[in-house]
């Protein structure tokens, strides 16, 4: 068993980062298992609600840093839309912890873009590309301070990391039909060899100037 540090003993108490929560209002239990699945990958602790109520039950535990609603869901002409909308238009240099993200239907979506367009909402529209919706996803975390990078379009993955989230868009129609954010092995392979060139090259090339007075 690990020693347990004190302040008595003059060592600080470590702390242990604490893990992203993200909140998912969708009241398709289909839907909002696949969009857990995809976020689960990524590390983050997530949590599906299928009704407004409940939603605003979590909330009020101050837990989560990042709701998506299904705007299906919520509705436009709603107190609870008012409420999101508010919350997710505080600045971020005026303390703002929380972030709202849209999800807009496929079928549907004509009747909710003007209103969020006009409402300068974050929304993504089904179906989506599942490495731009991790990118907006980050975003807005970043954004709040919640995590510290962005996620690009250009990653490199690998192990069971990977094959999750290649599962999860083949088995969810909400995203587009397009891995942009997996590589075959072919392309790994090439990505290697040339990393490993590229640092060859770096460890051989002669250096010069090292603690000159004309650095």
């Amino acid at each position: 068993m690990p020693p347990r540090y004190t302040e008595v003993m003059g060592t600080p108490v470590p702390t242990v980062p604490r893990q992203v929560a993200l909140l998912v209002l969708d009241e398709d239990p289909v839907a909002g298992a696949a969009l857990r699945q995809v976020l689960d990958s990524e590390g983050w602790r997530v949590r599906v609600v299928q009704d407004v109520p409940s939603l605003f039950a979590e909330l009020k535990t101050g837990e989560y840093s990042l709701v998506i609603a299904n705007i299906a869901t919520v509705g436009v002409a709603t107190p609870a839309f008012v409420t999101l909308k508010e919350l997710c238009t505080v600045p971020a240099e005026e303390g703002a912890r929380l972030r709202i993200l849209f999800l807009v239907p496929e079928l549907t979506g004509s009747q909710f873009v003007g209103t969020l367009e006009t409402s300068h909402v974050p929304y993504v529209v089904r179906p989506y590309h599942l490495n731009e919706f991790l990118e907006k996803v980050s975003d807005l975390l970043v954004e709040i301070k919640a995590i510290e990078t962005h996620i690009r379009q250009v990653r490199h993955e690998f192990g069971d990391v990977r094959k999750k989230k290649k599962q999860a868009a083949r088995s969810n129609s909400m995203f587009a039909s397009r891995d942009s954010f997996s590589y075959s092995d072919e392309e790994l392979a090439e990505y290697e060899r040339q990393d490993a060139e590229a640092a060859k090259t770096r460890r051989h090339k002669p250096r010069t100037n090292l603690g000159g007075g004309d650095r």
